[in-house]
């Protein structure tokens, strides 16, 4: 008797196996069935000529993206072939950021994303809404997922304070004459759910909630975490003359850097940072969104490098 019972538990231990590896084999495919989709969509949204025709491709996108995060144990799916979008995981891999641009015929851009927690077998996301015409004050307000600053990050720093809370490093193209980065700062209520903004940034005699920078369109601006010192380190920008000293927009960096160190839980400002000190790389992970557009020069104006 105890021989035939082994027997029907190695069964239905087999049987329950077999079944669980068939579910994996078919999500997987799933999964890699919706990447192709998604990487055909990407590529209409970053390289269509016509404005319409890339907006409706990111229309398509984005209920597929979702249809796709809905597959079983999709957290672990890395999508790395899409390429027309920044995936990145937080370090202690409780979520994970999915956020990408579209860009208008008049050169300024507009942001989407998603936050996914790592809930295993459930979909559990926050999708992040563009409201950056409608924030006024960026650097002192707190939002929601609702009241998005849009950004494309392409870093995620874990701080483990009093209340732990995450860092983003993002690029933030806005318009014809002039770029922005921003570092944003992501915490959780006891629900899970998202809040945007912190008061953790300590200099110039205020205490700011997310830092942006602006600068010309035509440069290139350092914005990168150096992990060993616990440093966020990137250009000072200045006016190329004392009368634009209020139109950031011609702002470029000065050969000069600036950072913020992380300390008792907080990003302290230090200014003239000595980069013979800190290691030459680039932005770890992050991939210029522009360097992926061919676009006619004739239908909307060409990313620059910055």
């Amino acid at each position: 008797m105890k021989g035939f019972l082994l027997a029907i538990f190695l069964v239905f231990c087999f049987n329950t196996t077999f079944a669980q590896h068939s579910d994996e084999v078919k999500n997987l495919k799933d999964l890699k069935t919706y990447q192709d989709s998604l990487k055909t969509l990407g590529k209409t949204f970053v390289n269509n000529p016509d404005e319409m025709e890339r907006k409706n491709a990111n229309y398509k996108f984005i209920k597929m993206l979702v249809a796709a995060l809905k597959v079983p144990h999709s957290f672990n799916y890395p999508f790395d072939s899409l390429k027309s979008i920044s995936i990145i995981n937080a370090p202690d891999n409780r979520f994970r950021i999915l956020s990408w641009h579209v860009m208008n015929q008049d050169g300024s851009y507009r942001y989407y994303g998603t936050i996914q927690i790592n809930t295993g077998n459930n979909l559990l996301m926050y999708p992040l809404e563009d409201q950056t015409p409608f924030i006024k004050n960026p650097e002192d307000s707190v939002t929601d997922n609702h009241r998005w600053y849009g950004a494309q990050y392409y870093k995620i720093i874990r701080v483990a304070a009093a209340k732990p809370y995450y860092t983003l490093l993002g690029w933030k193209g806005n318009n014809v004459r002039s770029t922005k980065k921003v570092i944003e700062v992501l915490s959780f209520d006891k629900d899970n759910k998202p809040s945007l903004g912190m008061p953790v940034f300590d200099g110039d005699a205020k205490y700011r909630k997310r830092v942006v920078f602006e600068y010309t369109r035509q440069a290139s601006m350092l914005l990168r975490f150096v992990p060993d010192q616990q440093l966020i380190v990137f250009d000072h920008l200045s006016p190329p003359d004392q009368k634009m000293k209020d139109h950031p927009e011609t702002f470029g960096p000065d050969l000069s850097y600036d950072g913020f160190k992380l300390k008792n839980g907080r990003w302290v400002l230090v200014e003239n940072l000595d980069m013979r000190n800190i290691p030459q790389t680039e932005d770890e992970g992050y991939v210029d969104p522009k360097a992926q557009a061919i676009i006619d020069k004739k239908s909307i104006p060409l990313r620059r490098k910055n």
